[in-house]
């Protein structure tokens, strides 16, 4: 057993019963009606959504809509005014810490680690839950399967600090997923990174649904969305303006409206994805300069 695993079950003194695998379409977690404020202003009003087994749920808005709020919420992170957050049917505040990271884990925008671990060390604190558990077993299988899906096994002894950032949220991420709950709550899991790993990310997130884990995760990107969605909540002004399938929510009139900028939805000529791009009003320098290629560079 791992020094960090050994803390975790001394910390909480108890080993409670280890949750059963949900079925696909089971709900996992459930905000019912919930209210948050925070300095006197409602940053969510009256929103009700549900997190489901073999879906990636994916939370999108304009900065200050309420996203990354939602998803504290549904973690435990987040005191509700009113309403309440449901975990596997039952109220969130009946679960204890070890309950819940047992349940699902979570991945934030900030990586803060206070001490020199390195990328391994942070990796296997996803483990900690599962201290004195016949899953005990599987700390070192998965440990090593995260790292690999999550391309970090390079820098495995380096300190997380030394990390770039967008090394340090794919440590971040094997550390989510060396967890192994039945749900998975990411935010903002690609903002750091490269257009080659932002879409092995997202790949991920699909996968692990398709293996029976419902997924939530807040993105920026509406093509990527568009892409790896099962089903979108559109936030607008700390509610709900729209939740459904991307081809029921990704339309102009309702984007350009919560977005307060134009926006274009279309298909991909040659492949027919959904893409969704800001309208510009100008002539692109690419298409302005021919081939967009300097001569002074040839």
């Amino acid at each position: 057993m791992s020094s960090i695993a050994r803390n975790w079950r001394e910390l909480f003194g108890r080993t409670p019963v280890e949750p059963q695998s949900p079925l696909v379409g089971d709900t996992t977690l459930r905000a019912l009606d919930i209210t948050v404020e925070r300095g006197g202003r409602k940053i969510l009003d009256n929103v009700s959504v549900d997190v489901r087994v073999g879906e990636v749920l994916v939370l999108v808005g304009p900065n200050g809509a309420g996203k990354s709020t939602l998803l504290a919420a549904l973690s435990g992170d987040q005191p509700v005014v009113s309403g309440r957050v449901e975990v596997e049917g039952t109220d969130l505040l009946s679960w204890s810490a070890i309950d819940m990271a047992r349940r699902r884990a979570v991945l934030p925008q900030k990586h803060t680690i206070g001490f020199s671990f390195t990328a391994h060390q942070v990796v296997t604190m996803g483990r900690a839950p599962w201290a004195g558990t016949a899953r005990e077993d599987r700390d070192g299988d998965a440990v090593v399967d995260a790292m690999k899906t999550c391309d970090v096994e390079a820098f495995a002894q380096r300190p997380f600090a030394a990390l770039s950032g967008g090394e340090q949220a794919r440590v971040a991420l094997a550390r989510v997923l060396a967890q192994e709950t039945s749900t998975v709550l990411l935010d903002e899991p690609t903002a750091a990174l490269d257009l080659g790993h932002q879409e092995a990310v997202m790949s991920v997130a699909r996968a692990r649904a398709a293996e029976g884990g419902a997924v939530v995760v807040v993105l920026h990107d509406l093509a990527l969305a568009a892409a790896y969605a099962d089903r979108i909540v559109v936030l607008e002004d700390g509610r709900i303006a729209a939740d459904g399938p991307p081809e029921s929510v990704l339309h102009e009139e309702l984007l350009t409206r919560v977005y307060g900028y134009p926006v274009e939805v279309f298909e991909h000529p040659k492949t027919g994805a959904t893409l969704v791009v800001p309208r510009r009003d100008f002539t692109p320098a690419a298409s302005r300069s021919g081939s967009g290629v300097s001569e002074r560079n040839r």
